[in-house]
This record gives structure tokens, C-alpha cells and sequence, in this order.
């Protein structure tokens, strides 16, 4: 059988074709006369909450990146009512082709829409839908000024749910991106180790990259922010990683990871605190805050990781109250 990588259809110039062991006719026959066996009964019928497909790569044509295609993680999720016995997974295979070659203005347009093709295809009432991927980043290096092309995280998040009043819309947006942290408790029993407390450089502590991912939902999905909104949260708080960096430049993240020291516990506060005041004036206070920070640390053996799951409001409250103090 002759297989084709790249861009190329089914029916690709050279290609060899296979016949059919049973002529088509036979088999449109016998799928007009057999049982729809998803359809049947179950033989213990409880409804289930969550079923469908995961580990799918779907291929999304973006303007972003000037309309070539980008690959994404998906994992598509839809209820099933006590009365049937499964759900049609093809037909969640049909919708994601059928968007194959359109052009959308961005992953949530794309996610969006898929969600809303798979749920009326599977006559179904809810539907979670998490698309998880890569976009380019570029940064340029604090001394040499070169660019080095790297990677951020992006996520979307779609939960739908249609019911006799209406449909309830859940959206999320994220990214994550590496970056370098050292650790503030080393660090401080140097200074008081060698009486070093008034130094301009930093004392030796052990450091490690690590992970850290913002979630942000809104309540009305049209107020989703780009991932450019997101990435820039977190460039402002966090020493981001970059893979191409001379003496001079890994020097320079070095000694600011080291003066500027995080737990993961202050990461994901930091990155709170900066969303706040982010989106203070532009989203509203029930907007859920999501911060995921994972440290792969150097001299342990065990990670650590720490999380927070927090809203606009809580968040806008305390920064109010560090005003007042």
C-alpha cells in the first residue's frame, strides 16, 4: 500500500488504489437493512457524563500564522443518555474534516465552531472540548539583541451545555511558557553566612527551569484575550527561558533570576497579581484566574508544583488592600 506524508488528499497523482473486497453496492445494502448498534439499548442503562476521543491531532489553519496549518492536541468530550449504548465516533471525525482547509481568525474561532458541529452530530446535550498546541515566540536577547525563536504553550477550553432554557457557554484561554527561577531560601542563609547582606550581587543559590501556565475564563466568551495578552503576564513577571543566548545574555538571566528570586509559590501569586492588573478595567470580576506552576528542581530529586484557582474579583480585592496597608 503506497502512503503519503505532507499536504497531499487521498486520491494524490501516482497513487495506488486498492479495490473493495465486497462491491459498494453490497455494502450500502446492509447498512440500510442492519441495526445502528451506538443506537441500542444498553444492557445496564446509566447515563454517562463524559465520553468520546482524546490524543487527536487536528490540523487548524490560522491567519496568525499566515494561514498555514498549526497542530493541536484534542480531546472531545460529549454526554450520553441512559437510552443509548454509545456515541458515533466517526461522525466526531467527519466534523473535524469537514473544517479541514478553512481558514479561522483564531483557535477559540475554530474550537468554537467544532464544538457546535460534534454536538449537533451526536445528538447530544453537553460537550468539553480542550485544544492544546504550540505557537513561535520570538524573543530577542538582552546583550547580543539576536532573536531566538522559541515556543509557547497555548490552550483552549470549551465547555457547551443546550438544555429547554437555552445553551450555556464555558471558554477559556492559556498559555504557558519555561522560564528560570532560584530559590530565595538558599540565598538568604548565604547573606547571613557570609555577611553579605548589603552586596549588589547576588549570593549562590541552586536555580531550575520551570513551567508556568495562566488559564483565564471569562464569563461572556467574546472576552476571551489573545495569547499575546497571556504571554506578556507572564514575560512581565516571570525570567522567561530563550534557547539562543550567548555568554553575555545567559549571564544577564542569570544574575536577574538571582537578584529577583521565586519560590513556586510566589510565581503563580506574581503572575495573579499581573493578570489583575492586566485586565482590571477590561474583564469582569467573576473572570476565573487559573495559575499552574511546575519546578523541576536541581538539587532535589522530587518537582514541585503549585497551583491556584482563584477569580478576577478575589484578585483586584487583595491588590486593593496592599494600597491601603
Amino acid at each position: 500500500m503506497v502512503k503519503h506524508t505532507g499536504l497531499v488528499s487521498g486520491n494524490a497523482a501516482g497513487e495506488t488504489y486498492l479495490s473493495t473486497f465486497i462491491p459498494e453496492n453490497i455494502h450500502r445494502q446492509v447498512l440500510g437493512s442492519c441495526v445502528d448498534v451506538p443506537e441500542e439499548s444498553p444492557s445496564f442503562p446509566l447515563p454517562l457524563k463524559k465520553v468520546g476521543i482524546s490524543g487527536k491531532t487536528v490540523w487548524v489553519h490560522l491567519v496568525d500564522n499566515k494561514g498555514g496549518y498549526l497542530p493541536f492536541n484534542a480531546t472531545i468530550l460529549v454526554n450520553l443518555a441512559a437510552n443509548r449504548r454509545g456515541i458515533h465516533m466517526s461522525r466526531i471525525e467527519q466534523a473535524i474534516t469537514s473544517l479541514h482547509g478553512k481558514e479561522f481568525s483564531s483557535l477559540p474561532a475554530y474550537g468554537k465552531q467544532l464544538g457546535n458541529l460534534i454536538l449537533q452530530a451526536q445528538n447530544a446535550r453537553c460537550l468539553t472540548l480542550e485544544l492544546t498546541g504550540h505557537l513561535p515566540f520570538i524573543q530577542q536577547a538582552p546583550v547580543s539583541k539576536l532573536d531566538s525563536i522559541d515556543t509557547i504553550e497555548v490552550f483552549f477550553k470549551l465547555e457547551l451545555e443546550k438544555n429547554k432554557a437555552g445553551e450555556t457557554v464555558k471558554t477559556g484561554v492559556g498559555a504557558g511558557v519555561h522560564h528560570l527561577t532560584a530559590c530565595p531560601c538558599t540565598l538568604s542563609y548565604n547573606e547571613v553566612l557570609f555577611n553579605r547582606f548589603n552586596d549588589p550581587w547576588p549570593q549562590a543559590t541552586h536555580s531550575q527551569r520551570s513551567k508556568t501556565q495562566l488559564l483565564v475564563s471569562p464569563p461572556e466568551r467574546e472576552q476571551l484575550p489573545s495569547y499575546q495578552e497571556l504571554t506578556g503576564i507572564l514575560d512581565s513577571v516571570l525570567h522567561i527561558s530563550q534557547d539562543l543566548l550567548k555568554r553575555p545574555d545567559e549571564t544577564e538571566l542569570v544574575l536577574q533570576a538571582h537578584r529577583y528570586p521565586q519560590f513556586a509559590e510566589d510565581t503563580v501569586r506574581e503572575v495573579a497579581r499581573a493578570a489583575g492588573a492586566k485586565f482590571k478595567d477590561t474583564l469582569a470580576p467573576e473572570t476565573r484566574i487559573q495559575v499552574h506552576s511546575l519546578s523541576l528542581e536541581s538539587i532535589h530529586i522530587h518537582d514541585v508544583q503549585c497551583s491556584l484557582d482563584t477569580r478576577l474579583g478575589d484578585i483586584l480585592t487583595t491588590l486593593q488592600a496592599i494600597k491601603q496597608e
